[in-house]
Formats: C-alpha cells, sequence, structure tokens
C-alpha cells in the first residue's frame, strides 16, 4: 500500500507540474506522497528522521512548502519543498 500511495503522489506531483503548477494536483501529490512514506517506514520513524534536530530547518521549509502549495501558491510552495527537500537530504 505504501509504494502505491508514494507512487501516485509521485505521478501526481509530475503531472502538477506538468499541467503549469496546478496546485489542487500538486497538493494532492503532497499528501499522498507522505502518506505513503508513513506506510513504507512506519508512523514512529517518519517522525523522528523529519523531527531530528539537525534537519529541523529543512523540515520546516519541506512542510512550510507543503502548506502554501495548500493554500494556493504552488510555485512558491514547490520552491520551499525544493529547498526543503534538498536540506533534508544533504
Amino acid at each position: 500500500i505504501g509504494v502505491g500511495l508514494v507512487g501516485f503522489g509521485l505521478f501526481f506531483l509530475l503531472f502538477g507540474v506538468l499541467l503549469y503548477f496546478d496546485s489542487v494536483l500538486l497538493g494532492f501529490g503532497n499528501i499522498l506522497f507522505l502518506s505513503g512514506l508513513v506506510f513504507i517506514i512506519g508512523f514512529r520513524r517518519t517522525f523522528t528522521f523529519f523531527f531530528q534536530r539537525p534537519k529541523l530547518k529543512g523540515t520546516s521549509f519541506f512542510f512550510g512548502g507543503v502548506l502554501v502549495v495548500l493554500m494556493r501558491w504552488p510555485i512558491l510552495g514547490m520552491l520551499l519543498e525544493a529547498y526543503g527537500f534538498i536540506s533534508l537530504f544533504r
């Protein structure tokens, strides 16, 4: 179930970008991706991964970007998410 959710999340993110940053598709893709991640590695591991002290800056940018996308500012939100993603997996 988790791999399918992550796959659909990535598909909706890609499709949202291809359709000129459609905020509904991007938001749905973000939600599916994060829920799939929880199904794959578990809630506790996901929580401890995102909320470690050295990764807190990247987490705040990533979740802030998700929130901005859900508030219908898709380009700014995707830029914030990209910076947070790079900062998280550095």
